[in-house]
């Protein structure tokens, strides 16, 4: 069964406040996030938090889920996607593959979540297509859990994904390229 990991460990440094507590649709957009993950065939579901930790976790801890702590958040992403395996290892370590997908993008929900588990990786990697690239969400097989732990500082997933080109099967997703960067970008929303 594939695990999920919401990367929510960023500093939200370009909006000027913690945008997991940005409110949308009367939730805060980590717990839209949360709410979608959970409600698809996913499980376990583990979030990565860092940065404002202190501020975020009050809105998320009656969800079941589990919450991790990524002290080493400032790194870059690459140190939250670690902390997300690591832990996913630990508590299911027969996960035969995981969507990584990040707390920002306020369309994810869990039929897209659902779609990615259901296309059956034939080569391990399946991604979302949107606006002329690919990215988030995105699910690995468990092939390539040991390489995402070789990831470092700003490298985000999307390394492997250039990487392993040909092993990339992709699902379209058109609101995947909106996300929740800037005031602008939620103030568009």
């Amino acid at each position: 069964m594939p695990g999920i990991i919401i990367l929510a460990a960023g500093s939200s440094s370009r909006l000027g406040k913690p945008k997991q507590n940005l409110i949308y649709n009367g939730r805060t957009l980590l717990q839209n996030a949360i709410k979608a993950a959970i409600a698809s065939v996913c499980n376990p579901v583990i979030v990565v938090l860092g940065a404002n930790e202190q501020v975020i976790r009050p809105a998320i801890d009656g969800f079941d889920v589990t919450i991790i702590q990524n002290d080493d958040w400032a790194e870059g992403m690459a140190s939250s996607i670690k902390a997300g395996i690591m832990e996913l290892r630990k508590i299911e370590p027969k996960a035969d593959s995981v969507i990584l997908m990040l707390c920002d993008q306020p369309f994810v929900d869990e039929l897209l979540l659902n779609q990615l588990v259901q296309k059956k990786p034939e080569k391990g990697i399946i991604a979302c297509a949107y606006n002329d690239t690919i990215g988030p969400p995105v699910l690995f097989s468990a092939d390539y859990f040991d390489e995402l732990l070789l990831l470092k500082g700003q490298e985000g997933a999307k390394k492997l994904l250039l990487k392993y080109r040909d092993d990339v099967v992709t699902i379209s997703f058109a609101l995947g390229d909106i996300d929740i960067d800037t005031m602008e970008d939620f103030e568009k929303l």
